[in-house]
């Protein structure tokens, strides 16, 4: 069944739906299932702590806005008519969000002009960034696909942040795959690596722009893996999807049917899995259960909760994302912002 969230609905709730799971999924990140079990009980982690602790977003959400923020730019220099490198001002959005870390990459790497989203002090939390990322752009050089940096990097660091490369509207399905694929080389070399992100965007496109129901977009999700070249990951969507079919299982069995989620491929399974065997008529209590479901087991907590809300903000839009979690995340009014600001330089709206 289609879901009729307006487009501005849909760029809210995909940005602070994966906001919210890569918080959950913080709270437990790299804790094993029985850490985590013991920490909150049977049921694993089922909504922000209690205790007062802050609900904080990690460096998938971080980068996320980032994209966001880069893509916003090249849109902004071609809504006044100036052609520019897309790649090479994601590159340079990037490398802003390393000096949020902290780190300065060597010369002649260039010193990119600030915009408003680095002066966002909530952006500016070290909290376990992906070891590609930061040796990436650390290199000081802008990785290509013909040039790859970290030929080795099959993580889920480029994965965990192309949801936005789904949401810009009126470009080809095409140029949406080639953004996605040349940003992910920014960082990580590995093919897999650069197709799961690839893939991943491709089905955050189907549910925001294209208005396809959550099977069709996984189905159409699965076919693009397999016509990108990559038999692999489609065989692990269609595996995801099929043990999905009978509901949630054992989240002990997730590492052998799925894998732990540190990889790309692996991670954007999870999500899938945990965003179709959640499934409930009530979008606000699918939402929930979908990220609860993603961020219990052992392996990469928060990307596949990351992922897994920005599929299902994707779908639903905000309407469906918990309240009371909006309310104890920080810095969700920076993300409303940041999805405003694309919003407004795709449409004039």
């Amino acid at each position: 069944m289609a879901h009729h969230a307006t487009y501005p609905q849909r760029v809210s709730g995909s940005l602070l739906g994966g906001a919210l799971g890569d918080a959950l999924g913080y709270t437990v990140e790299r804790d094993s299932l029985e850490a985590i079990r013991t920490r909150f009980g049977p049921g694993g982690v089922t909504a922000p702590p209690e205790d007062g602790s802050p609900f904080v977003f990690s460096d998938d959400t971080q980068l996320t806005l980032y994209t966001v923020d880069g893509l916003v730019e090249a849109l902004e220099w071609a809504n006044d008519g100036v052609s520019a490198d897309e790649m090479a001002i994601l590159w340079l959005a990037y490398l802003r969000w390393l000096a949020t870390q902290g780190e300065t990459p060597p010369e002649p790497a260039p010193v990119p002009p600030p915009r408003w989203i680095d002066a966002q002090e909530v952006l500016h939390h070290r909290r376990d960034p992906g070891n590609a990322c930061l040796t990436g752009l650390l290199t000081g050089v802008m990785g290509t696909r013909k040039r790859p940096l970290n030929p080795q990097a099959k993580g889920s660091g480029a994965l965990m942040r192309s949801a936005p490369f789904g949401l810009v509207p009126r470009i080809p399905g095409e140029m949406a795959d080639r953004l996605t694929l040349d940003a992910a080389a920014l960082t990580h070399g590995h093919p897999a690596a650069q197709t799961a992100a690839a893939v991943f965007s491709h089905l955050i496109r189907a549910l925001a722009l294209d208005g396809l129901d959550l099977e069709a977009a996984v189905q159409s999700a699965a076919a693009h893996a397999g016509f990108l070249g990559d038999t692999e990951l489609a065989g692990s969507l269609t595996a995801a999807a099929a043990l999905a079919a009978g509901g949630p299982v054992a989240p002990e069995r997730l590492p052998d049917e799925l894998g732990h989620g540190w990889l790309a491929p692996e991670a954007l399974s999870i999500a899938v899995y945990a965003a179709l065997a959640s499934a409930r008529p009530d979008p606000a209590e699918h939402f929930t259960s979908g990220v609860v479901l993603a961020v219990n087991h052992d392996g990469d907590s928060d990307t596949t909760g990351s992922v897994t809300g920005n599929i299902l903000g994707a779908l639903y839009g905000e309407a469906a994302l918990p309240r009371p979690w909006l309310d104890r995340l920080d810095g969700t009014e920076v993300i409303r912002a940041v999805g405003s600001s694309l919003i407004k330089a795709a449409t004039g709206e």
